[in-house]
């Protein structure tokens, strides 16, 4: 029931930055016609998120640590000392570490936020989750598509610089092109098309010397557990998309020592 308040510092041009946050007096600068409370001042009692904050100016980041250490700040053009209380959550995709040691980033600032960290591995490290990703976004488009076994994986086998965005702007796009109600290889971008075709070669290459055998069984393997992972581990479903009975698959994950328990109750 607290206000929760976001900034992209980022976004908002550097000499309009520091008004933004601490907010102005009237006649502080050019244009300042009237007061204007600060994004700090909407936090107070609540939360405030700084997102991309490896882009804040060098100059500004000693007055985000004065607010850390003593909770207070002066508006633009003001003399009175405010005080506040919030809650400071910060994300970034640069290495503030590395920015420390090229002093672009105050090391004291690092420190005051780097309390607790949570980091999120870009999609190309995380391509487990790519089949249940698209399977949320499927369900959440305004029409109703599937999409193939074949176009799923190339999906996989694109690295994804854009992550998750681009991964979503790529499933839109697809499923608009997708008339037919399933989403084909050829609906897919010619750079994931081309990425497929390179990890395909590769993977011939790296696989001589194995038997057709050993490869069969891999490639089953990989089709089960795919169909599993996209049924949250329900086999009654999995056998559907498998097109096999219920006690063949079975038989299957008991003989790859797939563990059917880890793929249940995924929590999108």
């Amino acid at each position: 029931d607290k206000p929760f308040i976001k900034l992209n510092c980022a976004a908002i041009p550097e000499e309009l930055l520091e008004s933004e946050l601490f907010g102005h007096e009237k006649g502080a600068f050019t244009g300042a016609t009237n007061f204007k409370p600060g994004k700090f001042d909407m936090a107070n009692a609540g939360t405030i998120f700084l997102d991309e904050i490896g882009d804040m100016p060098y100059n500004l980041q000693g007055k985000i640590l004065r607010v850390l250490q003593e909770q207070e700040f002066y508006r633009v053009g003001g003399s009175r000392t405010i005080k506040v209380n919030v809650r400071i959550i910060a994300s970034t995709n640069k290495n503030l570490e590395k920015m420390v040691r090229e002093g672009t980033f105050r090391e004291d600032l690092f420190y005051r936020l780097n309390v607790f960290t949570l980091n999120l591995p870009p999609l190309r490290e995380r391509k487990e989750d790519i089949p249940l990703l698209v399977d949320y976004l499927l369900q959440n488009s305004p029409t109703k598509v599937t999409i193939s076994s074949t176009a799923l994986q190339m999906l996989l086998a694109f690295s994804w610089p854009g992550n998750i965005r681009e991964l979503k702007n790529t499933i839109e796009s697809a499923s608009v092109l997708a008339e037919n109600g399933t989403i084909e290889a050829a609906h897919l971008p010619a750079k994931i098309a081309g990425a497929f075709n390179q990890d395909h070669e590769a993977s011939v290459k790296i696989a001589t010397g194995i038997s057709l055998d050993e490869r069969l069984r891999e490639i089953e393997k990989g089709l089960i557990i795919e169909a599993l992972q996209k049924t949250g581990g329900v086999q009654v479903r999995a056998t559907e998309l498998l097109g096999i009975n219920q006690r063949s698959l079975w038989h299957r994950i008991k003989k790859h020592g797939i563990d059917v328990k880890s793929m249940k109750n995924y929590d999108l």
